[in-house]
This record gives structure tokens, sequence and C-alpha cells, in this order.
């Protein structure tokens, strides 16, 4: 028995681990079940530097701003804590002399390992801070340990990335497509469901193409045999969910053929009609330059495919403006199609290096001036196309699921929701006017009574118009100042 144990077995306490967890909603699904072992096996969690033994920091190292938020991040846990041990995508990043960035900044963390490596992690957490004695397993739910709210989660289908995308280092971090068993998958979805989610959030780096490392291998779902396929993943994950009465959204689709297959079961409602879909430009050459996977020449027909099938299809997307390489007349070409797709949701990026990415060899870059000009630009467009199809919902009654509770400057209560339309923290929110009847973690039904850029406003329920309810300073408000989601 160790020193550390016997400590503990005199003074009765478990020991206790600090966890800093950055990134991508993939990090902190790792985060997750890093937190899910540790309390498996007796560890404490604890929510300040000073009652800590020891902290683990799960980074992220796929930006600049990322790299420096982590950097500062393991920074601030040695001079609060001392004993660190760092995980995630920063962890495999190396200096320019071919050392590990990570030891090469701060040489006196206890370890350094990569992304996904939950074995890695604990041992060298036991190796620093042995397990207690006789842990009580009992004590943590098969759902695991979340660090989201209860009434929503999110389920990792995959790990890795078959593309080699020239912007992209998330292949030479987290390496190629990893596929989860379905039968696996469908049993955290279930657990969760138990354990009272009313939101699986489907994501992986490459949700379309799940299971092809596998050649789409059978497993076994509730003793049934079931291809490890997209299409069957989401009818499971659909009937499951629609026997809790929740919600299935789908995040990071790419535009392949395959996605066809599912827009019947949008249709029907066994899953959001909701695709997340990464298009990142529109014009051939800057594609082509991208390497990305779907080339853009038939994505205007494909939207209009999946609206045809499933009118109340939302589509969000991502782009890159300022690429090297792209010209005016690229960028006018990438308006142009936005303005014709009509697309419900949009985030724009002004190109930013990133060290290691094929990109950063590419001819003609863009002044970094106008790669923020041409941002702002399409962000404005997007702007006026958004809030025209967000006019369309008013008067129509949804259902929507409650996140928080929330004041106005005034003072006044309300309440902060999500449709369909919605996902978490990257979306627009439902502003509920207070009501007797909602509760934060549960569906209500509401009519929208008013629309700005981003945001819908309701009263509860299809009565009459509140007084006075519309855009007005109180609305402009609460969309500038969002509480953040907490459980």
């Amino acid at each position: 028995m160790s020193a550390v144990q016997r400590k503990q077995l005199r003074s009765g306490s478990a020991p206790t681990i600090g966890l800093v967890s950055l990134g991508c909603p993939k990090a902190l699904v790792d985060s997750e079940r890093i937190v899910t072992q540790l309390r498996a096996e007796g560890y404490e969690i604890a929510a300040r530097y000073e009652v800590a033994d020891l902290v683990v920091v799960n980074t992220c190292g796929f930006i600049d701003d990322a790299v420096a938020e982590s950097l500062d991040a393991i920074g601030e846990a040695l001079n609060e804590n001392g004993k660190v041990i760092v995980t995630g995508c920063l962890g495999s990043k190396r200096s320019d002399d071919g050392t590990n960035l990570v030891r090469s900044i701060h040489p006196k963390v206890l370890a350094v390992t990569g992304p996904h490596a939950l074995e890695e992690v604990m041992s060298q957490v036991h190796s620093h801070l042995p397990k207690p004695h006789d842990p009580f397993t009992d004590l943590v739910p098969p759902a695991g340990i979340k660090l989201t709210p209860r009434h929503y989660a999110y389920l990792k289908i995959s790990e890795g990335c078959n593309h080699r995308c020239s912007f992209c280092i998330i292949p030479s971090m987290r390496g190629d497509l990893d596929s989860r068993p379905i039968g696996e998958v469908i049993r955290e979805a279930e657990n969760l469901l138990k354990a009272g989610v009313k939101e699986l959030l489907v994501i992986s780096q490459d949700t379309s193409a799940y299971g092809v490392d596998l050649r789409y291998r059978i497993d076994f779902v509730a003793g049934r045999p079931v291809r490890t396929r997209m299409k069957e993943l989401c009818t499971e994950l659909g009937a499951l969910a629609r026997s809790y009465g929740a919600w299935v959204r789908l995040h990071y689709v790419y535009p392949y053929p395959s996605v066809d297959e599912i827009l019947p079961l949008m249709a029907d409602g066994s899953i959001l009609p909701y695709l997340d879909v990464p298009f990142q430009h529109a014009h051939p050459a800057v594609l082509k330059a991208m390497k990305r996977p779907a080339s853009g020449e038939r994505n205007i027909e494909r939207i209009a495919g999946w609206r045809a099938v499933c009118p109340e299809l939302t589509i969000r997307s991502t782009f890159i403006a300022g690429f090297p390489g792209e010209t005016e007349e690229h960028f006018q070409y990438l308006l142009d199609f936005l303005q014709e797709a009509q697309l419900d949701r949009v985030g724009c990026f002004a190109y930013s290096p990133v060290d290691g990415a094929s990109a950063n060899l590419l001819c003609d870059p863009v002044p970094e001036p106008e790669r923020e000009e041409r941002r702002e630009r399409l962000m404005a467009l997007q702007a006026g196309i958004s809030a025209e199809r967000l006019q369309r919902q008013v008067g129509r009654s949804m259902q929507v699921l409650v996140d928080n509770e929330a004041r106005t400057p005034e003072g006044r209560k309300c309440f902060l929701a999500r449709s369909a339309a919605d996902a978490p923290e990257i979306d627009g929110l439902v502003v509920v006017k207070a009501a007797r009847g909602i509760r934060v973690g549960e569906f209500a039904q509401v009519r929208i009574t008013a629309a700005d850029d981003h945001d819908l406003h309701a009263v509860l329920g299809a009565g009459k118009d509140a007084a006075g309810l519309g855009v007005d300073a109180e609305a402009g408000a609460l969309a500038s100042a969002r509480p953040e989601q907490v459980e």
C-alpha cells in the first residue's frame, strides 16, 4: 500500500481530481469518459484547483487561438495546483524542432497524451495518484458522468477522419476514421435516455461515413443483427428516441448521396429535420484547393431534393472566407450560392493558417484585412436571409426544449429555449415569455409572436398575443446577454 493510500485510509477521504475541458463537443465527450472512469474508480471530482490532488487538462490544438488558450490553461493549472496531466489534441502537436509542444513550453507537467486516450490518461492518473481502495462503482450511473445540462447529451459515434482537407490537421491528431459498433452506440444512447436526457446530439468528424472503416459490419442491438451504417444508426436512434419522447439531432453530415436515405426519417419525425452540413465553400476551384470530399456543383440540387422530401428541414453550415487563392470572383460565386441556397443557419470564419496544414503552402494568400472583410460581407448577407426565413415562423405553434431561466435587463423573467431548428450554443434561441407550466429541461408548446435576425420570441401555448410582445428593446437586450447554459 502506497503512502497516499495509507493517508486516504486514515482520513477516510478519496483522492480528488480537477478537470479542465477545452475544445469542441468531441473533446467534451472525451472529458465525460475520463470523469466517468474516475468516478467509477472512486476518485472525487474537484471544482477548484486548491482542493484537487491533481488536475487533468483536456486541450484543443486546432487553430492558433485554441492552442494559446490551451497552453494558458495548462500554465494556470501548474501555477494554481502544480500536478498536471495533459491530454487532447494539443498533446499530439510537435514544436519546430520535433519535440512535444506542450513539454517544450511546460516541462513541469506530469504527463502528456494525445486525444481519445482514456486508457493512457487513467494509467498516468494511477501512477501519480493511486486509485482508492474498494471504489463504490455503483455510485456511477450507467449513462456516465455528463458535463452538459441534464436534458441533452452528445453521442459520439466515431473518432478520426479519412479525409485530408488542406486546411485541417485533425486526422494527424485524431487518426483515421474509427467507428464504434452500432450496438455499443445504441446501448449508450438508451442509458442516456433512461437517465432523463431529452435530446441526443450525434457527433463525429464525418457522420455520413459512419461504419465505412468497419465495412458496415453487423453488430447486435437488443439481440437483433444490425449493420454499422448511417441509415441503420438513424433508424435505431429514431425508434429509441420516439419511445422516450426525445429528440435526435445530426451534426457534421457531409453531403454524400447516402444522406438522401435519411430524409424520410426526418420527414416522418423519427429524427429532427436538421442537417449540419459543413459545405465550407461553393466554388469548384476553391473546393478543389481545400481537397474537400464533395464538390460544390450539385449542392444546390441536393438541397432542393432534401427540401422536397422534408419541407421542414433546417440546414446549417459553415464557410471559410479568404482561403488562399480565392479571388473576388470566387467569393461572389459563394455569395450567389448562399442567396440561392437560402440556408437557415450559417457560420463563417476568415481563413486562418493552421500549423501543419498543407494549405499553408498554397500560392496567392488573401491579405488578412480582406479575409475579414469578406467574412463580414458574407455574414451580412446571411443575416438578411436568416431574418426572412425566421419571419415565416411568426404565428406558428411549435415544440421547444427549455434550456434556461433568465431575466431581461429590466428584471422581467423569461425562458431561453430551442426549437428543432436550434442546436445548443451554435444556433438561435426561442425567447419565451414567463408563464406557469414552463420547466427548465422539459419540452413546451409555444406560439411564435416575433422574430429578429437570429432568434424567435414566443408565448406559451396557442393563446392570444401577449400585449406588447415583439422585437423591442427587451428582445434586443436578450439576444446580446444570454447566460451560460449550466446544469
